[in-house]
Formats: C-alpha cells, structure tokens, sequence
C-alpha cells in the first residue's frame, strides 16, 4: 500500500511517496499551482502512477497548537482530496517540517541555490515519514 504526503502551500505542493511496505518515504516532485498542467490533475496523474491508496496533508498548526489561516486552507484542500480522488485522506502536525526539511538540506550540504526547490519536497518526506513512524 503505498501514502502520498502532502506539504501543501499557496504556490508549490511537496509531493512524497511511501515504499511500497509504508516503512519510508522519498520525495518525488514539486507541483507548481499555477504550472501548465492543472495541479489536481498533475495530482491524479501520480495517485494513478503510484498506485496511491491513502493521502497525509500536512497541517501548519501555529507554534501553540491553534488553527490559523493557513491549516484552515490545508484542511479545505485535504476534503478536496479526500472528495475528488475518494481517498482516506489523514492530517498530520506539521510543525517545524519546513525548518527540519532545510536543517537537512544543510547537513546534506546542498547548495543554497538549491534549497528553494527542493524545501518543499522535503518537507512533505518529513510530514510522510513522521505519519508513516506513528504507524508502527
């Protein structure tokens, strides 16, 4: 059973994918909102590829734990999912992922002008592989 985690924001999804046993997550791409293919259908397109059968949505709770506008947006985005694709569809705290997503990147000692790419598909690997830990 493969889990597609999700580090949604206004421009650019994160998009990661479990092992085929759940046991890890890899990042995969970035959907561009506004690209040239439809970001839902770009979506479809890699459930359909990948053989999803579950969707992690990151939540950006506030640092004490409140629902602010941007949960309010990931939470109406993850029913969108769960409603287009008839998927289950679970939330998870991403608290602090965009900050441990660009500690590794510096610890991987990635170039800074490669950071902004590739932040976002590793905090959707750090939502997925959180969800996927908790599951064990």
């Amino acid at each position: 059973m493969r889990i597609m985690g999700l580090d949604v924001g206004d421009v650019k999804i994160g998009v990661a994918i479990s092992d085929e046993l759940g046991w890890t997550a890899q990042g995969i791409t970035i959907i561009y909102r506004n690209g040239k293919i439809p970001a839902w259908q770009h979506l479809g397109d890699l459930i359909d590829e990948y053989k999803v059968e579950e969707v992690v949505v990151g939540l950006p709770k506030n640092m004490d734990g409140t629902i602010g506008e941007q949960a309010h947006k990931a939470m109406i985005f993850a029913e969108t999912v769960r409603e287009t694709f008839r998927l289950p569809v679970a939330m998870w705290d991403e608290r602090l992922s965009t900050v441990a997503a660009a500690k590794t990147l510096l610890e991987a000692d990635v170039r800074r002008s490669k950071h902004k790419d590739l932040l976002d598909k590793m905090a959707a690997v750090i939502i997925l592989q959180g969800y996927l830990n908790s599951l064990r």
